[in-house]
């Protein structure tokens, strides 16, 4: 006698169970689900990762290479409002006013991750507007309903960041459009160096430029490497000390705004603050890090910002070079600043041709190659 079973009979199910979902990353060591985690990095997905589940809420704050990417900026002038991420005007821009504070977009699973560290009393003698840049109380700012949070009360909830970077919405330097303006700055407790180029323009290349100049006289202009007597007169020397001490007050502000951060995160190795212009890089190794710990910086009186100190500049200028892919830069100027203090060699120019990525790193090599002009700057 046959004994036909059915799929609904419950002693087939004793037999052969139904098989369940299996969560794979439940078999997964920690260490591997770290380096999962390291691997993204951006402090956003970080927080919703956090919310996922008890076990992914623990190894978040273990953290080692964490990316913050700030969406708007307040300034010091105007704390009620938030500032577009657009690029701003000049004037909007200018770092000689433009102390800003850096905040976070409302972000459910971050402020749950927030949570983490919970709130602390106000300490004394602070205010409002101090907060807004430590941290402080709980790091946030009310804007018509909704939190804002600063990167300093973000990162409280990570235990052992190496690797930071935290990236602006925009470049402080509002320039016209066409103007190349990079600047490439390292601190320890004051300005340790600092590299910038600048051209009033930049022609892409094209294939009728390359028609055009293979045509053209060989040398239409001459050249001798010395700076013409027009970069004199006709306001060139004027606009690039604009563009240095501009760039300087722009990494000195940087510098300022990360002292929280640095004094709170002791296991950093290097943090880097940067825009999405790529206009400016400020980065610190860990022997600048745990320099400013030791010796806390000089601020500008006049603001909030690091002292600038006493500089000895080097400047390099090309009426017009043309890099290798063919885009020509006019009025090409690079700058490399020290400290008047500094005990490095002055002759020594790699750290210059290697500030910056190419295209620009190849017209970096290009200009110290010229006739150098020296010039020195006092503290400000």
């Amino acid at each position: 006698m046959a004994i036909i079973l059915r799929s609904s009979d419950p002693l087939l199910s004793r037999i052969h169970p139904e098989p369940q979902e299996i969560d794979h990353f439940d078999n997964l060591p920690d260490s591997i689900l770290l380096l999962i985690f390291n691997n993204i990095g951006d402090v956003k997905a970080l927080g919703r990762c956090s919310v996922v589940s008890k076990r992914f809420h623990s190894l978040i704050p273990q953290v080692e290479n964490v990316f913050v990417r700030v969406d708007c900026v307040i300034s010091d002038d105007d704390s009620s409002s938030l500032l577009s991420d657009k690029p701003r005007s000049a004037s909007a821009a200018s770092p000689f006013s433009a102390i800003f504070r850096l905040v976070f977009k409302p972000l459910q699973a971050l402020g749950q991750f927030l949570k983490r560290s919970g709130s602390s009393s106000l300490p004394s003698g602070s205010s409002p507007s101090s907060l807004l840049i430590s941290g402080g109380d709980d790091g946030e700012i009310e804007q018509g309903g909704v939190t804002h949070h600063s990167p300093t009360q973000v990162l409280k909830n990570f235990d052992e960041i190496k690797f930071l970077k935290i990236e602006l919405p925009s470049g402080e330097l509002g320039i016209d459009d066409g103007v190349l303006l990079k600047w490439r700055a390292e601190f320890g407790s004051t300005l340790e160096n600092c590299v910038i180029l600048g051209a009033s323009s930049v022609i892409p290349p094209t294939n009728s430029d390359k028609t055009e100049a293979s045509s053209a006289p060989v040398a239409a202009v001459e050249d001798n490497g010395s700076i013409p007597e027009s970069f004199y007169t006709n306001g060139g020397l004027k606009l690039r000390v604009v563009w240095t001490i501009s760039s300087l007050i722009a990494a000195s502000a940087r510098h300022y705004l990360l002292q929280p951060i640095i004094a709170e995160h002791k296991t950093l190795d290097s943090l880097v603050l940067t825009d999405v212009d790529g206009q400016g890089v400020l980065c610190m190794n860990r022997d600048q890090l745990e320099e400013l710990r030791v010796k806390p910086l000089s601020a500008s009186s006049a603001s909030k910002r690091t002292l600038v100190p006493a500089l000895n500049m080097r400047l390099w200028y090309a009426p017009s070079l043309e890099l290798p892919d063919g885009t020509v830069l006019k009025g090409a100027t690079l700058v490399a600043i020290r400290p008047s203090e500094s005990r490095k060699e002055v002759c020594d120019v790699s750290w210059v041709s290697s500030a910056f990525d190419e295209p620009y790193g190849v017209a970096a090599k290009m200009l110290v190659k010229r006739r150098t002009y020296c010039l020195e700057m006092n503290s400000f």
